[in-house]
């Protein structure tokens, strides 16, 4: 063989080293894991129950389930007892290019009779009680040095200082919500031993620095002395980390395809949905022509009648059946101050984390856009 034909083989060889290597890492999903508070930040307190080492403990957890899937990779915010500033958790995530950002957390309540999950996604909720919850998380920023020059224009004490950035926002909103949503029904099979609080809407710092589809998780009350004990558990914990874990790959399976048979120590959740195809008062059947706004109440993988007793009242809710998700909407109108009310409507009747959507011609467009 020549030295021209050794050249041209041994080019061919790293041509194909090359490629394979893209290959495997374009069909990478990468989650970033972030375990809240550490070092001396400890989060909430109770009795011995400690947030930081039960955050990290379900983290770690998690992430070792995760690991077991050759297509997945696990980014770590913290693995050990460390204090990270807010918008570094978030910029790990980024500099990673992350697919979904999720941080862990356990809640905490003056009434210890409080309890249950709730899984919260980026957003201006005018809920008391989910202010209160990002107020308290948010309220972290403190302990960080020069807080005031890093997040200035932000009051940690009041976070609807965050009005204006939630245009930004809206992108990722529907991943967001149905990522929460999987982790929320997950949390619900869990029975007796947490009981499901549901997806929800609130300002936290950690997620709006995210730039990509993100949750925050309460996996419970630490206050809570039943609820607590179980966080403070390896049974509990390990329960808890399945039930995310699963919402992952779940998502990713929707999102981002199989790729490579996943292994998962958490028991397989049946799918029960149906072939992909849009349903009853789909929102793209028939579609007008022009531009319309809608709210988006929920989406999730249950499909649910569409009778205003099953909608908090709301009556005018259609449904769309897109990537293996039921997504909920109530009311259309071709007015975007029309639209504020109806939203401000849903809002009042509960549904914290509803938001507007906009069609031009059956197809979405950003709210931005609609407005235009």
């Amino acid at each position: 063989m020549n030295i021209i034909n050794k050249t041209r083989l041994i080019f061919s060889f790293f041509l194909m080293i090359t490629s394979f290597y893209s290959y495997s890492q374009s069909n990478v999903f990468k989650v970033t894991l972030d375990a809240g508070h550490g070092d001396h930040d400890f989060g909430a307190v109770y009795s011995g129950r400690i947030e930081k080492n039960i955050a990290l403990a379900i983290v770690l957890k998690v992430g070792k389930i995760l690991e077991l899937n050759p297509n997945v990779d696990v980014i770590y915010t913290r693995k050990t007892d460390v204090f990270i500033d807010l918008v570094e958790r978030a910029n790990i995530a980024n500099r990673a290019n992350s697919n979904i950002f999720v941080s862990i957390h356990c809640n905490a309540n003056k009434n210890t009779a409080a309890d249950g999950t709730e899984t919260y996604v980026m957003g201006l909720s005018k809920v008391a009680s989910n202010l209160e919850a990002a107020k308290k998380e948010n309220s972290v920023i403190t302990l960080e040095k020069d807080y005031k020059r890093k997040y200035e224009g932000y009051d940690p004490n009041s976070p609807e200082s965050m009005i204006g950035l939630t245009l930004m926002q809206e992108e990722y909103m529907d991943n967001s919500i149905s990522l929460a949503s999987k982790i929320e029904d997950n949390f619900d099979k869990l029975g007796k031993k947490l009981r499901q609080g549901g997806v929800k809407q609130a300002p936290f710092m950690v997620l709006h620095k995210a730039y990509m589809p993100r949750v925050l998780v309460e996996t419970g009350f630490v206050s809570n002395p039943t609820e607590g004990n179980i966080l403070n558990s390896e049974e509990g914990q390990n329960d808890i980390a399945k039930a995310i874990a699963e919402a992952i790959l779940s998502y990713k399976r929707e999102y981002f395809g199989s790729g490579t048979p996943e292994v998962s120590e958490a028991k397989p959740v049946k799918d029960t949905t149906p072939a992909k195809k849009v349903v009853e008062n789909s929102v793209a059947k028939n579609a007008p022509k022009g531009t319309f706004f809608k709210v988006q109440l929920i989406a999730s993988i249950k499909k649910t009648p569409l009778e205003p007793k099953n909608f908090k009242g709301l009556k005018n809710v259609t449904m769309l059946f897109e990537n293996n998700i039921y997504k909920y909407f109530y009311e259309e109108t071709s007015s975007y101050d029309a639209a504020q009310k109806y939203l401000q409507e849903a809002k009042n009747k509960g549904y914290g984390a509803a938001f507007l959507i906009a069609y031009k011609d059956g197809e979405k467009i950003s709210i931005q856009d609609a407005i235009k």
